[in-house]
């Protein structure tokens, strides 16, 4: 399996720490709104890389955060005149149900950053003590970026070109830093903010403190992957490094893996241009399983871009999967009602080929989890399904395409079975009003079969008359 490693800039064979095991951070959302298609990218593709190496066998500790103190969290509580944890773990709690629409699994462990200050408190003390850190007057603690020699080495900056770039930068109350490119650990409260008592004063955590100490808490001083978006590279990532390394003497990641950005219409996703979505906003219009297959038909380090014809693309194009699956189901459940001698000696000749579709998609996971090569295999497993597979297949060759379909879907994170919409007495309506249309068209009655398809259709019911008889699903 390679993996690109961002730090390397290269593909590298993936080699655990522990063998059978995957230790794996994921920097999470900072809580203060429903998440946005841009947050959910990195949860969709991170998630798809912890379910291949679960795939491959591999146990999996997966960490991911939620910042649950932060400017932005503070300031809309102000606004709603409530305590900060109020609208923290309210947009947790929102996360979560997006997580769960978008199919993304919880975590192993989703710690929070405001119970984890302890940990903090005592990194921070670490790194006063090795000389990596420093009290200003008003209690501020900051990192000496200097003293780390090897800063920049994930985002491949260079500290003089860093210091050129921020001459004539003057960020307020930051004057008491010995060198400008130093960063917060530890800031002192402001009125109206939450605050926590240290050795240095009351305040709270910087922000890329939080995601070192959680990584060592829960999954050690080094770990196998840390992954997010490529705009955490610089400087939260490269932060954290420099915390992490400086602190426990000892490398911190193995692989770091970004994804790419998502533009919308071509363009930065931005609300001052009116291109800005919720998962929620797009969940009114698709299925979530639709955002999901497009998130994963782009390598996850290409830019990809959202736009409605990109949905309606992706659309059809999860409908052919879900469509396959369904198929199948109904040939099985035709085939339990019949003698059933086993499987044939064309089906016998045939099961081999299955195997070459798990190795295609398998080959494409393996590079640095090509998904958009791991659909197109699938795609191929489909095509050949539908080709091989009617009414006259044993269940031992329909079960078996299916379980491979189902396998390989899975391991996208993507659904197999169309999601119900319809309430058991709105469904056996339909399906009388099929058998209904079925015996006018048997009498002939052409105009009144139409009828019935027009007035299923007008309720948003889409017939399919097919080989294996009338399909029927929500539009």
């Amino acid at each position: 399996m390679q993996i690109y490693n961002t730090q390397n800039k290269r593909l590298e064979e993936f080699k655990p720490i522990r063998e059978g095991e995957v230790s794996m951070y994921v920097c999470g959302p900072t809580v203060y709104n429903l998440i946005h298609i841009g947050n959910a990218r990195p949860m969709i593709v991170f998630d798809t890389v912890r379910r291949y190496f679960e795939y491959k066998g591999y146990k999996v500790n997966y960490v991911s955060n939620f910042t649950d103190v932060d400017d932005k969290i503070i300031k809309k509580a102000n606004e709603e005149g409530v305590d900060s944890s109020v609208i923290s773990e309210r947009y947790i709690e929102e996360c979560k149900k997006d997580m769960a629409a978008l199919n993304v699994k919880p975590a192993t462990v989703h710690p929070k950053a405001t119970q984890e200050i302890d940990g903090m408190i005592e990194m921070i003390s670490t790194l006063i003590e090795k000389d990596f850190a420093y009290v200003a007057p008003d209690g501020t603690v900051y990192f000496r970026t200097r003293n780390d020699r090897s800063y920049g080495k994930l985002s491949h900056k260079n500290l003089d070109d860093l210091q050129f770039n921020m001459r004539g930068i003057q960020v307020a109350g930051e004057e008491q830093k010995e060198d400008p490119l130093d960063f917060v650990l530890w800031k002192p409260k402001k009125e109206g903010e939450p605050y926590w008592d240290s050795p240095w004063c009351q305040g709270r955590p910087g922000w890329h403190i939080e995601c070192s100490v959680m990584s060592k808490r829960y999954l050690g001083e080094t770990i196998d992957i840390h992954a997010g978006g490529e705009d955490l590279i610089f400087p939260h990532h490269e932060n954290e490094i420099a915390q992490s390394e400086a602190a426990n003497g000892k490398e911190f990641v193995h692989y770091w893996m970004h994804n790419a950005f998502l533009n919308i219409d071509n363009r930065k996703m931005s609300k001052s241009l009116g291109n800005f979505f919720t998962v929620r906003e797009i969940d009114e219009k698709y299925d979530p399983q639709v955002l999901r297959f497009l998130m994963l038909s782009a390598h996850y380090r290409s830019p990809l871009n959202f736009s409605a014809d990109q949905m309606e693309q992706a659309k059809a194009s999860y409908e052919r999967i879900v469509s396959c699956a369904e198929n199948l189901d109904y040939l099985i459940g035709n085939a339990g009602k019949k003698e059933d001698a086993g499987l044939t000696d064309a089906e016998k000749d045939k099961l081999p080929a299955l195997e070459q579709f798990r190795g295609e998609f398998e080959k494409a996971m393996d590079d640095d989890f090509n998904t958009a090569d791991g659909i197109a295999a699938i795609f191929d497993l489909v095509k050949w399904i539908n080709s091989n597979t009617d009414e006259a297949s044993s269940s031992e060759f329909l079960n078996a395409s299916k379980a491979l379909l189902t396998e390989l879907c899975d391991v996208m994170g993507l659904i197999t079975e169309r999601k119900s919409e319809i309430e058991d007495d709105e469904a056996s309506y339909i399906e009388a009003k099929i058998a209904e249309r079925q015996a006018a068209r048997k009498a002939r009655d052409f105009a009144a079969a139409d009828a019935i398809r027009d007035e299923l259709k007008a309720k948003g019911i889409v017939l399919e008359d097919t080989k294996e008889g009338v399909k029927w699903h929500k539009a």
